[in-house]
């Protein structure tokens, strides 16, 4: 496929795909490969990619993909993207994916039913998996981030948000919720909480998947749960929350091991005791990792999401 100009056309589009980008050209490209290749029973599908700060080139993937609109946001965060985007949008229906992942067959036509089933309440979540390079021999970081990478449904059910990089809603829905928030704030938990306490329900939608890469290395792995600690940190101090309960999540983080491993090794994920335990392995060093992020924030206070996000590749 060499344009996305098959999906798009002067009339009005019948959903808004919305795809934040950062460094990543090549990853941007299988994932308009993907959202290029959906098919809509009827209607029309506007792309609009917004880069976020990059600073390699996108005129390769510009001249490939004529039919899709490129933005610019300047401020360095994922949520202003979208909000760039949603503001550029032409159609009643918008969805997001991000721009490393990989759309499945059939995922815009199940968000699309989804939502106009119920335009003026539904919020759809659907599955993320970890697009596996060889399903019989993974990696650590893949078989750790298969089953705590993207809880979805856990998400959705127990904690009142979905993703951002697998999400749908009507447009009327996401102006009455509001924009999502900057970089320092868990944007997907920040508005998907919003919406729950408008009395908006997410429902998860197994139906609609999207493939996620699993980081390439520890590195990247850390500073995916930096930022996250960030959030969490952010919140505890806006709460007025005491220091010694940050303590005590902190030394529960580290403490966590034997229960989380349970979960990996009962997991329908991934399959293969070599798997599983490479899994294991990487779970500890990430459940020590986040509990000493944890008390190296209390003596970092002034410390800025952004310094987590806006990279060179």
């Amino acid at each position: 496929m060499t344009s996305g100009s098959a999906m798009v056309d002067s009339a009005q589009p019948r959903v808004t795909v919305i795809i934040p980008h950062l460094n990543t050209p090549e990853s941007l490209g299988r994932c308009l490969d993907s959202v290029t290749a959906q098919h809509l029973d009827r209607g029309r599908a506007q792309i609009i990619v917004v880069d976020n700060g990059s600073s390699v080139s996108l005129d390769a993937v510009k001249a490939r993909y004529r039919g899709v609109v490129f933005a610019a946001e300047p401020r360095p965060g994922p949520g202003l993207a979208r909000n760039h985007g949603i503001a550029l949008a032409a159609a009643p229906v918008l969805a997001f994916i991000d721009a490393d992942c990989r759309a499945a067959p059939g995922w815009l036509q199940a968000a699309v039913d989804a939502v106009e089933a119920d335009p003026a309440r539904a919020i759809i979540g659907g599955d993320i998996r970890i697009d596996f390079a060889d399903a019989a021999h993974l990696t650590p970081i893949e078989a750790y981030e298969a089953v705590f990478g993207f809880r979805q449904q856990m998400y959705i059910e127990q904690k009142h948000f979905s993703v951002t990089a697998n999400l749908a809603m009507a447009r009327r829905v996401h102006a009455i919720v509001g924009d999502f928030a900057g970089i320092d704030t868990a944007e997907d938990l920040d508005w998907g909480q919003r919406a729950h306490r408008l009395g908006f329900a997410i429902h998860y939608l197994p139906s609609m998947r999207v493939y996620h890469p699993a980081r390439p290395d520890s590195t990247a792995l850390e500073r995916k749960w930096q930022r996250h600690t960030r959030h969490d940190w952010n919140a505890h101090v806006a709460g007025g929350r005491p220091a010694w309960r940050w303590r005590a999540r902190a030394a529960a983080m580290a403490l966590s091991l034997p229960v989380e491993a349970l979960k990996l090794f009962t997991s329908d994920r991934i399959s293969g005791a070599a798997n599983r335990l490479a899994g294991v392995g990487a779970l500890a060093r990430i459940r020590w990792f986040r509990a000493t992020e944890m008390l190296r924030l209390m003596s970092a206070p002034t410390e800025s999401g952004a310094d987590f996000w806006n990279r060179s590749p």
